[in-house]
């Protein structure tokens, strides 16, 4: 199997920091989708000045803001359109130093059919309430798999085999917000699809500004929850038929 791997950012009024995360991803010779997720001026046109197709690196407009998880969704069918392989997702914030892509990199290579996804190791930068909030996700993930596999369902850093991911998200509505790094993971998990864990440091810069509603998302995320709890007999049963996706 060749490997053709590439870099998908969603963006929603991050693009202050954006600048060295493609540059740290232009480094690993990772071509990179940003994908603007309906903004606004003058995040719109901030976005609009990465595009230079020539040096590997296009920005894809949506008209309208459809969330996170739409963003990813449709950056990952684009790069599987290409011809790519394997997609880095990461965070247009700053959040995550894209050196730390070289080892996902490495380990998807050897591993091509696994997702390989980022777990936080934070520093006092993380505010409380969302390092807790984290942990009743962990815990809820560990029971809809009924496994530890995953170490963190969360983080927006990983790479994803995209021939497994994409049919999934053929047969499967993910939820297009905040939910989304969740319950692809869990999706995915249910398919047979191995998980390789790395951790990775995570940051908050002080002036960060998150797209995360606090009441919002966290009422997303616990409808997801619900939903993949009620599903989760059926499907670990039919876990136990599946075979692994093959190279």
């Amino acid at each position: 199997m060749s490997f053709r791997p590439c870099a998908v950012i969603p963006a929603y009024n991050h693009y202050l920091r954006l600048g060295p995360v493609i540059e740290g991803l232009r480094a690993l010779e990772l071509p990179v989708f940003v994908i603007d997720d309906g903004n606004v001026e003058p995040a719109q046109s901030g976005l609009a000045a990465f595009h230079a197709p020539e040096r590997g690196v296009e920005v894809v407009r949506k008209p309208v803001n459809e969330g996170k998880g739409a963003a990813v969704i449709d950056g990952l069918r684009l790069a599987a359109g290409r011809g790519f392989t394997h997609a880095l997702q990461i965070d247009a914030d700053g959040q995550h130093e894209p050196a730390q892509a070289a080892r996902f990199l490495e380990l998807a290579r050897a591993n091509p059919t696994a997702v390989v996804t980022g777990a936080a190791v934070y520093d006092e930068t993380v505010p409380k309430a969302r390092k807790f909030g984290r942990y009743i996700t962990h815990f809820w993930v560990w029971v809809e798999t009924a496994s530890l596999d995953i170490a963190d369902s969360m983080c927006g850093f990983r790479l994803y085999p995209l021939g497994s991911t994409v049919k999934m998200l053929s047969q499967e509505r993910i939820g297009p917000r905040m939910q989304f790094d969740t319950e692809i993971l869990v999706q995915l998990h249910w398919r047979r699809v191995p998980v390789i864990n790395v951790l990775v440091k995570v940051i908050y810069p002080p002036d960060n500004t998150s797209n995360f509603a606090m009441l919002e998302d966290n009422v997303r995320i616990s409808l997801m929850h619900l939903g993949l709890i009620v599903q989760a007999p059926v499907r670990l049963v039919m876990k136990l038929f599946r075979t692994r996706p093959k190279p």
